[in-house]
């Protein structure tokens, strides 16, 4: 039997990062980008700390290895710039415009993921991938 949760985290995953955009604009009127970053990565860290306390996860650290830690910490550095880079862009253009070039983080993963990863997309997922970077583009024409 497949386990199917993964699908209703993905579709929670899209509906929350779908509205980070829109309160960030409304919230960023009277704020300085960085700063407005800074204080998510805040909020964030405490909603984490609450949630791995809450579940129990704590005890999982000490299957850490090296490889893996520097990976995750990498991915933290990646993350921090995306929503430095996001945030500038807010305060500068769209919700509407800024989002769906934000979203072409999709066709880039999935590139990525076949040179580091050796995964293999279908056809038809190859399909979906570009009409992804598409619609990126439709969207950023004046």
């Amino acid at each position: 039997m497949s386990d199917s949760r993964w699908l209703y985290y993905a579709f929670g995953a899209a509906l929350t990062a779908s509205v980070v955009p829109i309160l960030a604009k409304k919230g960023m009127r009277d704020i300085d980008p960085v700063l407005a970053t800074a204080l998510r990565s805040v909020v964030m860290m405490l909603f984490m700390l609450a949630a791995c306390s809450v579940k129990q996860r704590w005890p999982g650290l000490d299957r850490l290895d090296r490889v893996s830690v520097v990976m995750i910490l990498l991915s933290g550095l990646a993350g921090a710039l995306s929503w430095l880079c996001g945030f500038e862009a807010l305060a500068i253009a769209d919700a509407s415009k800024v989002a769906p070039i934000d979203k072409l983080s999709v066709p880039m993963a999935a590139v990525l993921a076949v040179v580091f990863l050796r995964e293999r997309p279908s056809g038809t997922n190859w399909c979906g991938i570009l009409l992804i970077a598409v619609g990126a583009y439709l969207t950023a024409r004046k």
